[in-house]
C-alpha cells in the first residue's frame, strides 16, 4: 500500500486529520531541507510536501516565488532533490509529495522521473499545470511504480468536473481554498464549506485544504468534511525570516507542532 492511503487509511480510523507541511527543497540549501522533513515528523507533521524551485511558479504568490529562487540560486536540482529523499527514507516514515510544475519534469522524462522518484522513496506527486487530461503518459507511468498522482480542485470547478479530476486523483483530493496564488491570508474564504460539501457529495477519498490557511486558528476553522490540511506560505516566510539562525529548526518545529495541535482540536481529539 502506498504510505500516502495507509496514512489517511490511520487519521480516519483514529478520527484526526493529517497536517501536511509544505517547504520548498534547497531552501536555503537540501541538507536543511533534509533536517527540517526529519523535526517536522518529530514533531507532528502527517505528510510534507515538498516543492521543487522552478523560475516561473505561475500558481504561487510571492513568498514562495522567493523561496524558489533561492533555492535554485543554492543550486538546487530535480536530481539533487531525488537524491536527497533517497538519503531521507533511511530515517523518515512520513508521506513525501512532491509538488512540480510540469516543465522539470518533463525534461527529466515522464517514464523516467516515475521510476527514479519511486525508488527514491516519493509517494506522491501534484502538478498544478498539468491537468488530468493531459497527464496521460505520466499518471500510466506513476502509476506502473504505486506513485500516486494528486489533482486540484478550484473553488469555481463545477461537479462535472469534480468528479472527473477525483477520478482522476490517488491517494488524495487537494482542494485550492480560495481564488489567485499560494500565500497567507487573514482569514479563509466564505465559500470553502460550501466547496468541500460539493466534492463529499462526489467522491469519497480524501479531500486536503490548500492555499492561505496560515495560523492554528485558520485551521480550526476548517470545516470537518476536509481530512487533511496544507501550510505552506506560512511556513516558508517563517523559514525566511530565521535562516542563519541556530534556533531555525527549534522556531519551524514549534511552529508545525501548533499546527498539528490544532488539527487535534478541530475535531475534537485532544
Amino acid at each position: 500500500m502506498n504510505r500516502i492511503d495507509e496514512r489517511f487509511r490511520r487519521l480516519r480510523e483514529a478520527g484526526e486529520r493529517a497536517l501536511m507541511p509544505y517547504i520548498t527543497a534547497g531552501d536555503p540549501d537540501l541538507p536543511t531541507t533534509r533536517s527540517l522533513i526529519l523535526e517536522f515528523e518529530k514533531r507532528g507533521a502527517d505528510l510534507i510536501e515538498i516543492g521543487v524551485p522552478f523560475s516561473d511558479p505561475l500558481a504561487d504568490g510571492v513568498t514562495i516565488q522567493r523561496a524558489s529562487q533561492r533555492a535554485l540560486a543554492s543550486g538546487t536540482t530535480l536530481a539533487g532533490i531525488l537524491d536527497m529523499v533517497r538519503d531521507l527514507r533511511a530515517q523518515c516514515r512520513l508521506p513525501l509529495i512532491l509538488m512540480s510544475y510540469v516543465n522539470p519534469v518533463f525534461h527529466f522524462g515522464f517514464a523516467r522521473f516515475a521510476q527514479e522518484a519511486a525508488a527514491a522513496g516519493v509517494d506522491g506527486l501534484i502538478i498544478p499545470d498539468l491537468p488530468p487530461e493531459e497527464a496521460g503518459e505520466l499518471r500510466e507511468a506513476a502509476a506502473a511504480h504505486n506513485l500516486h498522482t494528486v489533482f486540484l480542485i478550484a473553488p469555481t470547478s463545477r461537479p462535472w468536473r469534480v468528479r472527473a479530476i477525483a477520478a482522476a486523483s490517488k491517494g488524495f483530493i487537494y482542494y485550492v481554498s480560495l481564488r489567485g496564488v499560494t500565500g497567507a491570508r487573514s482569514g479563509l474564504s466564505e465559500d470553502i464549506e460550501a466547496g468541500l460539501q460539493m466534492i463529499r457529495a462526489e467522491t469519497d477519498a480524501p479531500i486536503a485544504v490548500g492555499f492561505g490557511i496560515s495560523t492554528p486558528e485558520q485551521v480550526r476553522m476548517v470545516p470537518a468534511a476536509a481530512d487533511g490540511i496544507i501550510v505552506g506560505s506560512a511556513i516558508v516566510s517563517l523559514l525566511e525570516q530565521v535562516v542563519g539562525q541556530p534556533d531555525l529548526l527549534q522556531r519551524a518545529g514549534d511552529f508545525v507542532a501548533s499546527l498539528k495541535a490544532a488539527t487535534r482540536k478541530a475535531v475534537g481529539t485532544g
